[in-house]
């Protein structure tokens, strides 16, 4: 464990996940791409949400589920993400608190409502994204609590919040703040949709040297450097960042660091039922494993443990006991 106050800060989407199932002829009747991701303004979010049958609502967004699971782990967790002084904002706040993770960010008055993400699983486990940013990319630098920054030892940074002008900044600043106390900073791509329109950024900020541990999934390397195989991704990114994460699936995971290559295969699991939040709780147990001074062998084996419970069952946070399963 390190000796700082905190392990992990991270910042991100204040989401609250809306979770239902339906079949693919209802994807097909309101025009909605099966396994895709896309925004929606705040009347479109309504419209969905009337249509969709029987759901149930929990805190998410992707650094929010990271830190829900790390709690989960032991480890000592605080996120900051812009919600308003609404409904969805009281149930954001209450879970991660509920669950370990400190939230403190003060909730917005201006009438931009708490971000929501309806969330579709089919039969066969392919989850649809509907997401409705709201207050979330309301997140200004000045609602940035410094100290718990500083008191940190890594910076967990989302790339769905990097696009919008003011969250991108408040990411920008806290960076500065946590290179400056000497502290980690890691950056998850969160999904591939994410990089069209904000490659030039997030290259950007690992060609400045601002990330130091990069997680991606096989198709969010292949997208960001565009190459076309994963050895021409890892040729691209492995001399920019200290520590490189790729998780692939069924293929397992695997990290770069100092110039070793760590190979791990994916954690069995008996039925795949909703991949909604994998590379969350993946980052999830890495990181808790690394705080815990563990190899990386074992940092990535942690992550497919993580992985691997979150996607045996509905929803994008763990409702095993994780300490128990991967006995940190």
């Amino acid at each position: 464990m390190t000796s700082r106050a905190l392990d992990i800060v991270a910042i991100g989407d204040a989401i609250v996940d809306v979770i239902a199932t339906c079949d693919d002829a209802f994807l097909e009747q309101h025009k909605l791409p099966k396994g895709s991701m896309q925004l929606l303004s705040t009347q479109q979010a309504d419209a969905l949400y009337g249509a969709m049958g029987s759901a149930r609502e929990t805190s998410g967004g992707s650094a929010a589920n990271s830190m829900a699971g790390f709690a989960a782990m032991g480890g000592r967790a605080a996120f900051i993400g812009q919600i308003a002084d609404d409904q969805l904002g009281t149930i954001f706040a209450h879970d991660m608190r509920a669950l370990g993770v400190a939230f403190d960010t003060a909730p917005l008055t201006n009438g931009h409502p708490t971000g929501r993400c309806l969330i579709l699983v089919t039969p066969d486990a392919q989850r649809t994204m509907h997401t409705c940013p709201g207050a979330a990319h309301q997140l200004a630098p000045e609602a940035l609590d410094e100290t718990l920054i500083r008191d940190a030892a890594i910076l967990f940074l989302e790339g769905y919040c990097w696009g919008p002008e003011l969250p991108r900044k408040a990411m920008g600043r806290a960076v500065e703040i946590a290179h400056a106390a000497g502290n980690k900073v890691a950056f998850t791509l969160s999904e591939s949709v994410c990089i069209a329109g904000r490659k030039e950024g997030f290259q950007g900020m690992i060609d400045g040297g601002g990330v130091d541990i990069l997680f991606a999934n096989e198709d969010e390397a292949l997208q960001l450097t565009g190459t076309s195989d994963l050895d021409g991704a890892i040729a691209a990114l492995a001399p920019k960042v200290p520590t490189l994460v790729l998780t692939r699936g069924a293929a397992g995971a695997l990290a770069y660091e100092g110039g070793v290559c760590t190979d791990v295969p994916a954690v069995p699991v008996r039925e795949v039922v909703d991949t909604t939040g994998a590379g969350d709780l993946f980052a999830a147990g890495f990181l808790a494993a690394r705080c815990r001074g563990h190899g990386t062998d074992r940092q990535l084996m942690t992550g497919g443990i993580a992985a691997a419970e979150v996607i045996s069952h509905f929803g994008a946070r763990p409702i095993a006991d994780l300490a128990e399963l991967v006995r940190l």
